[in-house]
């Protein structure tokens, strides 16, 4: 049988925009089936959605970040690494693990920017609800094909 719960991973930096994206998944994906995870940062995603992945509970796993330029590191550093220990995460664990993860250049704590982000992330968690039910629904598909 096939798991009908989702997992979602939000980092907690700029969370009044990251939280919209969890918003968005549960317009698509009831919140009933979704099971929500904090996390300090974008950085430590990979790891929980690994672990999340390979407890076998989880039709798909969505991670939710903004990764912001500004401080003492490099975002683009930083965005890489996570987006390419999500990918990761998926494929060891062959559970669909979704990134959630905007890396704007030029992001400025302005009222005006905020409400751009808190918007773009509400249909990009939609945009992850519907990609983790169409990944699901064609490897469902894939399973049916080969049995027969």
């Amino acid at each position: 049988m096939t798991s009908t719960r989702y997992a979602f991973i939000k980092a907690n930096w700029h969370a009044d925009i990251v939280n919209q994206a969890l918003a968005g998944f549960c317009e698509v994906i009831p919140t009933a089936q979704v099971d929500v995870f904090d996390v300090p940062g974008a950085f430590e995603m990979p790891l929980l959605a690994r672990d999340l992945a390979d407890t076998g509970r989880y039709a798909a796993v969505a991670a939710a970040a903004l990764v912001v330029d500004g401080g003492i590191y490099r975002h683009d550093f930083v965005a890489q690494a996570v987006v390419d220990g999500l990918m990761r995460a998926g494929m060891d664990s062959g559970v669909p693990v979704l990134s959630v993860s905007l890396t704007p250049h030029h992001f400025q704590e302005t009222d005006h920017h905020k409400a751009i982000y808190r918007d773009h992330f509400v249909e990009k968690g939609r945009e992850a609800a519907r990609a983790a039910l169409m990944i699901g629904q064609t490897r469902a598909s894939l399973t049916a094909t080969k049995a027969a």
